[in-house]
């Protein structure tokens, strides 16, 4: 788990080269994790590797989550003009509500079957897997909507300067091929 989360990090950081950015979009994984531990709870399931397969899962689910919504917030300030704003945010979130819903409910359609029998044959390993992972999405789905817009309009405003500022050096950096 934890070297998963290191993979994690490190390409999201990668991807954003921004400690804050990238925090906040893990952010999303302890939302995952209530709802997940939550489900294993009301089921009566023990911690089982089984789970922590689940687990290990929902981790890159809910951190899909967050890249979708902090690469809209910085698509509309960068390629539509829009401001680092409350609008902005609520309009982001607006907008990727949607997509976020329908993958969400596509995911725990198919998850709801492994639910159903966790005595029937073959399931020993499925039931703690598909459990775990439609906990953790109710969860994060849910908690998602609230708490990624919330923590980046309180953490994300100097995180996105330096982004921009960022991007913008390398872009001067890069060697001009046509000058050739």
């Amino acid at each position: 788990s934890l070297v998963s989360l290191a993979m994690i990090f490190a390409i999201l950081y990668s991807r954003y080269r921004s400690t804050a950015l990238t925090l906040i979009i893990m952010g999303n994984i302890p939302l995952a994790l209530v709802g997940s531990v939550i489900a294993l709870w009301i089921s009566g399931q023990p911690l089982s590797v089984a789970a922590l397969v689940g687990f290990i899962t929902l981790t890159g689910i809910a951190s899909r989550n967050g890249i979708m919504m902090i690469s809209h917030y910085l698509h509309l300030m960068e390629h539509e003009g829009e401001q680092f704003s409350k609008q902005m945010i609520v309009r982001g979130s607006l907008e990727r509500l949607v997509p976020v819903l329908m993958t969400a409910l596509v995911a725990a359609l198919a998850l709801v079957p492994l639910t159903l029998d966790a005595q029937a044959a073959g399931k020993e390993i499925l039931y703690p897997v598909a459990t775990v992972i439609l906990g953790g999405l109710l969860s994060s789905t849910l908690l998602d909507m609230i708490v990624t817009p919330t923590v980046f309009w309180a953490w994300g405003e100097r995180a996105v300067k330096d982004y921009f500022e960022g991007k913008k050096q390398s872009a001067n950096l890069k060697p001009d091929h046509n000058a050739l």
